[in-house]
């Protein structure tokens, strides 16, 4: 029945459009600001986002992440992490600028000491990005559609608030991160798996293991 695929305890559906109005104002404020103080920005985003969905969903606060959550968070990052390394290959032979713009996304790794980098993508910016948009906004989505339509129409979403960096190849990569992480929502995983996937993948392929090569990322 329709029903069972719905979420049994979805925040109020007036919210999803205020949600979504407000994750596209404050990506397009973090991207195309001065690009010196990207993180400050990025970090003041997920401030924002990730208060308005406890706000809007107070449940959401009660997510933990259990020892269970990070081994399956680490194991699906690794996945993730693995699709991104033959993304980035192709999007280099494929897309005209692809090389370009990959490496662009990797600068900003410099712009910041990386201790603090990664501090702000484990306590902030990660954690954020999972509350808004495969906590409040799937959950959301998929109390209006199927479960699986909702995944979909979450990633799709999460892909549109990307549009404004005009970078295709992050457009599309946010489009395959968050397609997979929203079919992983739909498919159980706990929120606090999914925020430890986020993490740690964020932090792997971002400062530890990138896929650019090192001479193009300088």
């Amino acid at each position: 029945m329709r029903d069972r695929d719905k979420e049994s305890a979805a925040p109020n559906d007036a919210i999803l459009p205020v949600a979504l109005a407000a994750a596209y104002l404050a990506f397009a404020l973090t991207f195309r600001g001065p690009k010196e103080r990207f993180w400050q920005r990025m970090t003041r985003t997920g401030v924002v986002l990730g208060t308005l969905a406890l706000a809007a969903d107070p449940s959401l606060g009660r997510t933990r992440i259990r020892a269970k959550d990070v081994a399956l968070g680490l194991a699906a990052a690794a996945g993730l992490y693995a699709v991104f390394q033959v993304g980035d290959r192709t999007a280099r032979k494929v897309l005209t600028k692809g090389a370009e713009q990959i490496d662009e996304v990797y600068r900003l790794r410099h712009l910041r000491p990386e201790v603090e980098i990664a501090a702000r993508l484990a306590l902030v910016i990660g954690p954020a990005e999972e509350l808004l948009w495969r906590g409040l906004v799937q959950r959301s989505v998929a109390h209006l559609h199927r479960r699986w339509e909702g995944a979909a129409l979450t990633a799709a979403a999460y892909a549109g608030a990307h549009v404004v960096t005009k970078n295709v190849t992050l457009i599309g990569a946010a489009g395959v991160a968050g397609a997979y992480w929203s079919a992983l929502a739909a498919a159980g995983m706990p929120l606090g798996a999914l925020v430890a996937c986020h993490i740690a993948w964020d932090i792997w392929i971002f400062l530890i293991a990138p896929t650019a090569p090192a001479r193009n990322i300088g």
